[in-house]
């Protein structure tokens, strides 16, 4: 690996494939918001229609919302073009706080971590060689950018045996942009060649229309929560779209 090249890497669907885990929370956390769910288990049915819902999905106060359509039977879009106006509405009928909801959905977490850590794990898998490859890699060269809620972040690398320093991550709790992260790693890192790999086609088009971001590199992965329609808009965008293989042999010690 190039030693000038610093890689920005998301961590739900660039690093773990946490979308089954997701769901599962996700439902757990509409029971408790909506009475007329808490005596249903979820079904795989509607685990499915998550997954292909996922790639919607910013911040994970929206999965329980997403449930709770799946339970109404709404047709969702899976190319995401009413999702925004579908999330706002449910946040404005039942009048809830996006804080207040990211607490539910962390505490539920919380609590399936304290009951079976091993179990919550497992269905937080790291994406085949990924683990190996941050294992090895310079711990200089790489860090995360992730909307995710940092002590989860950091449970799953450390069940994997990964080391990052808490510098070294962003997440959630400190409250920033994924482009404001950006921002001050260019400022903080002007000789290096950052590179920001992403699974998420809107988060990479808003860097790409940030001007204080041009010199970032951006590639959106094809294994990740993203749909081939994404992947062709990216690429005419000039975004480079990579697989599996290619990451883990670019980023190579």
């Amino acid at each position: 690996m190039n030693s000038n090249t610093l890689y920005a890497l998301d961590f739900d669907g660039v690093i773990c494939h946490s979308a089954i885990e997701t769901a599962g929370t996700s439902w757990m956390a509409a029971q408790a918001l909506w009475p007329d769910m808490q005596d249903e288990a979820i079904t795989e049915a509607r685990i499915e229609a998550f997954v292909k819902m996922r790639p919607c999905l910013e911040v994970g106060y929206e999965a329980p919302l997403i449930m709770r359509l799946l339970h109404q039977n709404i047709d969702l879009d899976v190319e995401c073009s009413n999702y925004h106006a579908q999330m706002q509405n449910l946040l404005t009928e039942n009048d809830f706080n996006k804080d207040a909801l990211q607490m539910l959905f962390g505490r539920i977490r919380d609590n399936l971590i304290e009951q079976d850590e091993t179990q919550w794990l497992s269905k937080n898998p790291l994406f085949d060689g990924v683990a190996d490859k941050l294992r090895n890699l310079n711990k200089e060269d790489w860090l995360i950018i992730t909307t995710k809620q940092e002590r989860f972040v950091k449970k799953t690398l450390q069940g994997n045996h990964i080391e990052l320093a808490d510098d070294r991550l962003f997440g959630l709790d400190r409250k920033l942009s994924k482009q404001a992260v950006l921002e001050k790693l260019v400022e903080k890192y002007p000789e290096r060649e950052i590179i920001f790999v992403e699974d998420r086609l809107p988060t990479l088009l808003g860097v790409q229309e940030n001007p204080a971001l041009s010199s970032v590199k951006l590639q959106l992965v094809d294994w990740g929560y993203n749909t081939s329609s994404q992947q062709q808009i990216a690429r005419q965008n000039g975004i480079e779209v990579i697989g599996l293989e290619s990451f883990l042999t670019a980023a190579k010690v």
